[in-house]
């Protein structure tokens, strides 16, 4: 049966010890591991995570997302019963300054719920290059980068391309429906400016890949990216939901982090580089102990 055949929720489940879920970040970001998945003929390769620099070529162009997470997770007690209360800010409402100054003392970050242990230091949730506050949840793929590397990665003539894309809790939201075309996506708020656009748009004239730093970042290109693969400025809500069967307009390469079984970033990554491809990798990075998750190792399809 072919991958655009598998629309089952349980195609894309696989066993995952829990001692593999990643509860802390690595002292040094870019020293995790990197898992090198060929779409083509699904050959693995292990690396270390700044080995990244050896897979691009001066001419690509990476496409990072500069959302930043909001601290939004508050806890109080209540008046008279001093009973314990979490609250989770989703949406803002007329509130300037201050208010983001007591956010950042008082608020903790919005961590997902596989994770149990306290995060000692915020930033280690934001990626270094994060900006434009308005996610639930940190775009993970780009957790890797340092600004070193980043660096490094522009004088070998490689462009870094911003896309913004505030991750909504829904990313974490599983999928209950056993057919997986029954899904309902969640929306997310996306922002793609002209320089950007034009500066992906013009490594792809010039025959340069698009390598794209997250499933959040892959999912704002998709949507902007028109059929014949000219990427269109813009700002709005996307639902898109990629899975196998989908033909990309706008990607050539994806960074990505090991995600959940049976969730809808599986089935993106599949609809990149094949089901069964992706699920012997995975079966691989269980075999020799890879991190997974938000602060686990990465993958990087080519």
């Amino acid at each position: 049966m072919s991958d655009t055949e598998k629309m089952s929720l349980h195609d894309y489940y696989y066993d995952l010890p829990e001692e593999l879920i990643a509860q802390d970040p690595l002292e040094d970001r870019s020293s995790s591991r990197l898992m090198v998945l060929n779409k083509e003929n699904g050959n693995v390769e292990h690396h270390v995570f700044k080995e990244i620099i050896d897979y691009l070529k001066e001419g690509d162009c990476l496409v990072i997302n500069d959302t930043k997470v909001l601290p939004a997770r508050l806890y109080g007690n209540k008046v008279g019963t001093d009973a314990k209360i979490e609250v989770l800010l989703l949406k803002r409402r007329e509130y300037e300054g201050i208010f983001e100054e007591v956010l950042d003392q008082l608020g903790e970050m919005p961590l997902p719920p596989y994770i149990t242990h306290k995060l000692e230091d915020k930033n280690r949730y934001q990626t270094v290059y994060a900006k434009y506050e308005g996610s639930a949840a940190a775009p993970t793929a780009g957790l890797h980068f340092t600004k070193e590397l980043l660096e490094e990665i522009e004088a070998k003539g490689v462009k870094i391309a911003h896309v913004t894309l505030h991750v909504g809790l829904g990313t974490f939201r599983p999928v209950k429906v056993e057919n997986i075309l029954e899904h309902h996506m969640h929306s997310e708020f996306y922002m793609v400016d002209e320089k950007d656009a034009e500066m992906i748009n013009s490594c792809r004239a010039n025959g340069g890949r698009i390598i794209s730093v997250g499933t959040t970042s892959t999912r704002t290109l998709e949507t902007v990216t028109d059929e014949s693969g000219v990427v269109h400025p813009g700002s709005g809500w996307t639902q898109i939901f990629i899975y196998p069967g989908y033909q990309f307009k706008a990607i050539d390469c994806l960074i990505t982090n090991f995600h959940l079984p049976e969730s809808t970033l599986l089935m993106l990554v599949s609809a990149l580089a094949g089901r069964e491809n992706v699920l012997e990798a995975y079966e691989e990075a269980v075999r020799e102990k890879y991190r997974f998750f938000s602060f686990g190792d990465a993958m990087l399809i080519k």
